[in-house]
């Protein structure tokens, strides 16, 4: 997870919308982003998910419907949301949210490509983990 520093832009405004499934952020330099919670949760900064190193990534599927029921502060750099999964190790510095909505149509792009690459559907149920996977998680 990216620090942060004195030139990242902080949220003025987070707001989480649970009908449209979005989470709006304002930011200082006056930036302000809808990310939709599919979107935060395939891309989610915990090891689940981004594994322990490169090539470890799990790809998530399943996820358009998912909601955020909890979200909580942490210090003065980042929120932890909990996803209607039960997933909610991630923490989402003030950095990663404004790079996740800055660049969330690449973002998706890559997500559809890879989910081609792998043969599988957006909507599809995730795979059971097999024995010796990270279980802490």
């Amino acid at each position: 997870m990216a620090g942060l520093n004195s030139s990242t832009p902080t949220p003025t405004e987070i707001t989480v919308h649970q009908q449209s499934r979005l989470l709006e952020v304002a930011f200082s330099d006056g930036a302000r982003f809808q990310i939709p919670f599919e979107l935060m949760r395939v891309y989610s900064p915990s090891a689940e998910v981004k594994g322990h190193g490169p090539g470890q990534e799990t790809l998530q599927t399943g996820k358009r419907d998912v909601n955020i029921t909890a979200l909580a502060p942490v210090g003065h750099y980042a929120v932890q949301p909990q996803f209607s999964d039960g997933h909610e190790s991630g923490l989402y510095s003030w950095e990663y949210l404004y790079e996740l909505g800055a660049q969330q149509e690449q973002l998706w792009r890559d997500y559809e490509a890879r989910l081609q690459a792998a043969g599988v559907d957006r909507d599809a149920p995730m795979a059971v983990k097999s024995a010796g996977a990270c279980s802490s998680h």
